[in-house]
């Protein structure tokens, strides 16, 4: 039994560690997507994969100005890093 509670606790304790961060409440003063990738580019971020997560952020898969793979979260009205991978 305590073994199986902790198998529990592990298993509930990574998936935390995995989940997306949660940005905005609503869609209300949400940067451009368009614009907001725009800009990206100008940073030099190749973005392979945008999207919005679940917990309403931007999300974007690719390379940046030095060609190492990131994974990085934003908030969609300020646009700044909330986590980056």
């Amino acid at each position: 039994m305590k073994s199986l509670l902790i198998a529990t606790l592990s298993l509930t304790l990574a998936g935390a560690a995995l989940a997306s961060p949660t940005c905005a409440a609503t869609k209300e003063g949400w940067k451009n997507q368009e614009e907001f990738k725009k800009d990206l580019a100008g940073q030099g971020y190749q973005i392979k994969t945008f999207k919005v997560t679940k917990g309403n952020c931007y999300e974007i898969y690719g390379t940046d100005k030095a060609g190492k793979k990131v994974e990085i979260y934003f908030d969609p009205i300020s646009g700044k890093v909330i986590k980056a991978e």
